[in-house]
């Protein structure tokens, strides 16, 4: 069974703007930005994640209306936005392009695009057109549209999956011939007092017992 992609709106899944052919591709990019830090004496800088970027969903959009005789923008302006500008005309919303400006969003409107199970939610961020074959009157009736999608995420969803958890910087130390919990902690901690905190974590009863070999957890020091 076929299944045609389309595009629809999110406030408004019933507006359905079909694609007459499936894409023969579709190519999906991610990305994450980095920050690059120089040390004085490093040959080359260290790199500092600053964040992600959205997924991008690039694919072509082929329209032909050459059997029916009809204009082919019937189609591709309902992706696009009409040619004479419905942001400035009296269009309804629901007759607007999804790239036009929505009256009430003053925006244009978020979108999916569903191609059986794949679901991406997102903005058309740029639609590249390109008129292959007209009517003798000159009238187009074959398009191919160049469609990049932006992937669009909430930022109360962003926020849930946020983990505040600390990362986990608790080391580990294999005690060697000699070593004590106060050795250990001077080295750790800078204060031999600070013992008990590796013993602790450790369950050690006896701080002045240690097998060499044995491993040993070092807490973060709070």
């Amino acid at each position: 069974m076929l299944v045609k992609a389309f595009l629809t709106r999110k406030d408004n899944p019933l507006l359905i703007v079909p694609c007459l052919f499936n894409p023969k591709e579709l190519s999906v990019e991610k990305s994450n930005q980095y920050g690059e830090v120089n040390i004085p004496g490093l040959s080359s800088p260290i790199f500092q994640f600053v964040r992600g970027n959205a997924r991008t969903v690039t694919l072509d959009l082929f329209f032909d209306t050459y059997e029916e005789g009809i204009d082919v923008r019937i189609f591709t302006d309902r992706i696009t936005g009409w040619d004479a500008g419905s942001m400035f005309s009296k269009l309804p919303d629901i007759a607007k392009g999804l790239m036009d400006i929505d009256s009430k969003l003053h925006a244009p409107p978020i979108c999916f695009f569903v191609w059986g199970a794949f679901i991406f939610q997102c903005i058309i961020e740029r639609v590249s057109k390109k008129f292959t074959m007209f009517l003798p009157i000159g009238i187009p009736v074959r398009a191919t549209l160049n469609v990049t999608l932006k992937e669009y995420r909430e930022i109360e969803v962003q926020v849930k999956e946020i983990d505040y958890h600390s990362a986990d910087l608790t080391k580990r130390w294999v005690v060697t011939q000699g070593d004590s919990l106060w050795s250990i902690a001077t080295k750790e901690y800078g204060d031999p007092e600070d013992w008990r905190l590796i013993a602790e974590v450790n369950n050690i009863n006896n701080p002045r017992i240690l097998t060499p070999g044995q491993e040993l957890i070092i807490p973060l020091k709070e």
